[in-house]
């Protein structure tokens, strides 16, 4: 059985990056502040002569009041999509300088950090949730999704399972984008932590070369600038009171005792936490709550493990708590959770995942290749476990590589 993990695919496997083409045609849509970059070609019929091509770079500005608007976004997305074709990624600050890339990201950060570890979004009857799985770099799947879904609006919320950076080209135009979204309607879009929002991802699945690529010698300011902002993003969602989001899956409890004390002693009473229990028990909301989601590399042990459970865990045709052998970081502690009968809620009265008696349906990334095969089956039985992936050319590269 083949199965998808986080360490590195073969190079064979990887789709290389298109070569951009040069382009003099900009579209009317783009920012109209432009720079003239000169490009020399090599002359078709005659290569010992070239050719001098001049091009109008459009440059991205942040708004004087700090505000965007659907207009803003628009010129973002059509100025994303024309460098993406017509510049090569070091001539990115032309596009994007970092003054606005600065502005961008603070103002988003701020949003998120104030935001909770697990959000509620309760929408109207009229109101429809759009829930996109792993993007990962690949902006052009993301405009696709956007403009085939409908943009996010008043009555149509999104939310962003994670995994926006890594394995693709255009991760950080990827990211910004879904920043820029959040900053111009933080109630309606909503932007989850994945897995490779982290330091160890990034640095190995090609996020930190592709910034620092882009941005020379600002690329470190840049780099860390996105790595501050990954640790603001919440981690889970529960939609309509029902339906849970996270980028991995659900988590295990932290039991904690009362350790002993001296006699006498009555005051600064600790517990005492066992991240190893002999019987594992599912997590409760009120846990998810507490725990401390603001690091680079989220532990799978440890009093602060659910963070990394719930970015990491991964599904299982076995009921039950178990451990992650399908991962290389198994001895960590990382678990699977698998989805038991309709009645699961009550493996733990705290988890009230659920205002009703309804069974609770759990939306999840991808982890393993074999899950979308299985999806289908699982959903015809009525099982509460969905997930998904959105990225297409990377589960398109991920299905010919196991082949």
């Amino acid at each position: 059985m083949s199965s998808y993990s986080d360490s590195p695919p073969p190079p064979s496997s990887i789709a290389p990056a298109p070569t951009p083409t040069p382009d003099t045609t900009v579209s009317p849509s783009i920012p109209t502040t432009t720079t003239t970059t000169t490009t020399t070609l090599l002359a078709e019929e005659n290569p010992s002569t070239t050719l001098v091509l001049q091009q109008q770079v459009p440059t991205l500005t942040w708004p004087d009041n700090s505000e965007l608007d659907l207009g803003w976004i628009e010129n973002l997305i059509s100025t994303f999509d024309w460098s993406s074709k017509n510049i090569p990624p070091s001539e990115f600050p032309s596009i994007l300088p970092v003054h606005v890339f600065d502005s961008l990201i603070l103002t988003a950060s701020k949003i998120l950090h104030k935001e909770p570890n697990c959000l509620r979004i309760d929408p109207d009857d009229s109101s429809t949730v759009v829930v996109v799985g792993d993007v990962h770099g690949q902006l052009h799947d993301l405009i696709f999704l956007l403009n085939d879904a409908g943009f996010p609006s008043q009555n149509r919320f999104f939310v962003f399972n994670g995994d926006y950076v890594d394995r693709g080209a255009w991760g950080l135009e990827t990211f910004l984008l879904l920043l820029a979204w959040k900053v111009f309607m933080p109630h309606r879009v909503f932007l989850l932590r994945g897995n490779h929002e982290s330091k160890y991802c990034t640095s190995v699945y090609g996020f930190e070369k592709e910034v620092l690529t882009k941005y020379g010698d600002k690329g470190k300011h840049v780099y860390r600038k996105c790595l501050g902002c990954f640790e603001g993003l919440p981690l889970a969602t529960v939609i309509a009171g029902c339906v849970y989001t996270a980028h991995g899956g659900l988590f295990r409890s932290i039991p904690t005792t009362p350790s002993k004390r001296s006699k006498g002693k009555k005051k600064n009473r600790r517990l005492s936490f066992n991240s190893e229990p002999k019987s594992l028990s599912l997590g409760s909301l009120e846990e998810l709550s507490r725990a401390r989601r603001s690091v680079l590399d989220p532990p799978w042990e440890g009093v602060n493990l659910i963070p990394g459970d719930v970015l990491w865990s991964d599904p299982s045709m076995t009921f039950g708590l178990s451990p992650n052998k399908e991962r290389a970081l198994q001895a960590s502690g990382q678990k699977d959770w698998v989805p038991p009968p309709s009645n699961w809620i009550k493996i733990n009265s705290d988890a009230a995942f659920s205002a009703s008696n309804s069974a609770l349906a759990v939306v999840a990334h991808n982890h393993h290749g074999e899950v979308i095969k299985a999806w289908s089956k699982l959903c015809t039985l009525g099982s509460p476990l969905i997930t998904e992936a959105s990225a297409i050319q990377w589960v398109m590269q991920l299905a010919i590589s196991e082949k």
